[in-house]
Order: structure tokens, then sequence, then C-alpha cells
């Protein structure tokens, strides 16, 4: 069988294509995976084409994906199938990465558990993982030597299990540097767990520099949140090392002034904030927010100018760059 899989965004390595990548080599079929583009006329027939996205904002590409080979199963948290890897092959459990798609990628990625304590109705984890359960030990992420150790955690809830603490306990007797990219749960964060995550080397997505992830979804968890920021800080994590995903654009009842209280009150006590727009189509003025922020520009230009800038002519480029 001829299988073709395609990754349709993301800059990390797609785990639901490597699950189906082991499996069908394992199969003995013949497994060609590749970045999303265009089907072209040198493309030959494939028995079965998988795609995955996981960002909403590729809708269009799906679309396109499904226009050009008829028949593709597509799935993925940027889509509304639900269906899991693992009912696709029928195996209850599938923890096998075939990484030879990826030769550039040198670290090792994975989960320690699935799921997810809360039930945000804004958010896919609950309905397709359920609440959080144990599925693999650090020994079982880490590829081995010649590798380096350095590992993207991907649990959607790393505390969520008792099992947390034997994981700190790999990650830091091991010598790991670990990024915990889909982000700790700030809101429910104790003291034993920020002096856990202090004792460890946590790192940035390019293991570059120190960063935890975290969110801070709407106004009404104002104290809960920086009472879980205090907890981090006293346990010696800065909040300047703490980037915070800011939903924006979900509230029925947001305004401009409940947006610019969270966010404020994030730069002032050093947090990195970081909109995420909630919507489909999201709206163009919450876009050219996002882009205002995740840029730095706004430690250096004033959001009114920058509005104006960039809406007084809605053709230029810095416009399209915006909404886009």
């Amino acid at each position: 069988m001829k299988v073709l899989l395609l990754q349709a965004d993301g800059s990390l390595p797609n785990v639901a294509l490597m699950k189906l990548a082991h499996f069908h080599r394992a199969q003995g079929d013949t497994v060609n995976l590749i970045p999303y583009r265009r089907r072209d006329l040198f493309d030959p027939d494939y028995d079965r084409v998988y795609a995955s996205a996981i960002f909403a904002k590729s809708g269009d590409r799906i679309k396109r994906i499904e226009r050009d080979w008829p028949g593709a199963i597509v799935g993925g948290t940027g889509t509304r199938n639900p269906t899991t890897v693992e009912q696709l092959i029928g195996i209850d459990s599938y923890e096998h990465y075939d990484y030879a798609d990826y030769p550039a990628f040198k670290h090792s990625i994975g989960f320690t558990k699935r799921g997810c304590r809360l039930s945000c109705k804004f958010c896919v984890v609950p309905a397709k993982e359920g609440k959080p359960v144990f599925l693999n030990r650090i020994a079982g992420i880490w590829r081995g030597d010649p590798h380096p150790r350095k590992l993207h955690i991907l649990d959607n809830d790393f505390f969520g299990d008792e099992s947390w603490r034997d994981h700190i306990a790999e990650i830091r007797d091991g010598g790991f540097r670990v990024c915990l990219s889909q982000g700790i749960n700030v809101r429910m964060i104790t003291d034993e767990a920020a002096q856990a995550l202090a004792s460890i080397e946590y790192r940035d997505t390019k293991f570059q520099r120190r960063r935890l992830y975290t969110a801070w979804d709407n106004l009404r968890d104002e104290q809960i949140f920086f009472t879980g920021i205090d907890r981090l800080e006293a346990a010696g994590i800065p909040p300047s090392n703490v980037r915070a995903y800011m939903l924006v654009g979900y509230d029925q009842h947001e305004t401009w002034d409940r947006i610019w209280h969270r966010f404020n009150r994030m730069v002032a006590r050093g947090i990195e904030p970081y909109p995420m727009v909630y919507g489909d189509p999201p709206r163009s003025d919450l876009k050219c927010f996002q882009r205002w922020v995740v840029t730095g520009l706004y430690r250096i230009v004033p959001w009114g100018d920058y509005e104006r800038a960039t809406k007084s002519d809605e053709s230029s480029a810095a416009w399209r760059r915006c909404v886009a």
C-alpha cells in the first residue's frame, strides 16, 4: 500500500502523522510524509491519504487538501473530526513514533499523559482525551544517545496525574531540558508543583531561553491567575520567564476595556502576553492587536499609532499582514 501523510501546519513534527508512519511501515507499506502543498501533475496516486491540522486557521488548506485528494482522511485539533489515530488503526494506545520523515529534528517529543482536569468549552482536549491518564515515562520519550537530552513534552495538563512527581524526578536526575509548550495550568498550581518546576531546566521551543507557558483566558480568573504567578515567583520563577496565552474574541461580554485590563496587568508584572484570537473568521481588529503584541511592537509603538498606520490604507502590505 502507498500512503501519503500531509502536515497542514505546525513547526514541530506532527506526532499523529509520526504514529501513522510507524504503523504503516510496520505493515510493510510505503509511506511519504510531506509538508502542506498543492497537488501537482507529478504526484503519484496513493492508496490512502491522511492530513493533520493543529490550528483552526488552516481551514482553507484543509479544504484544498480535500479537493486535491478526494477521500483523504483529515483530522487533528484544527478540524472538526474528533477521530484519533488510535481509533483509525484500531489500537487503544499507540505511542510509537517514526522520526524518519523529520531528519533535521534531533530532539525527542511525546506525552507523559493525555487529557485535562478542566472542561473549557472552547477547547477540544476534554472531548478528545478526557481526564488525565498516565501514558509514558520520560525514558520512554527520549530517543536515547546520541540524541540530545532535550524533550518537547506535549501534555495538556502536566500536573493532572500524580505521576508528575516521578516525571520531575526523571527530568532532574537525567539532566534533561524540557519544553512544556502546551502550557501548565497556573490556576491550579500548588507550592509543591511550583517548586518542582523551579528545580528543572524548563526552556522555550528552541531551547534558547527559560520559558514556561500558561494561559489567562478570561477576566474572572484574575485573582486565581495571579495567585499562581505568585507561587511560581516564590519558588524562584520570575514572571519574565512566563508567556501567557490570552484568549480574546470568545467571551460575548468582552470589551476592549476588559482586554486592556488583562494585557496591562500582565505587562506590568513582567509576563509576556500572547493574544490568541477566537473566531471563524477572526475579527480583524483583534488580529491586528495580536500582531502588535506578538511581534513585541507594543514595547516601542503605542497601539493607537500602530492601528492608525495599518488601517490608513487597508490595501497596504502592513494591513494584509496584520489580518492574515
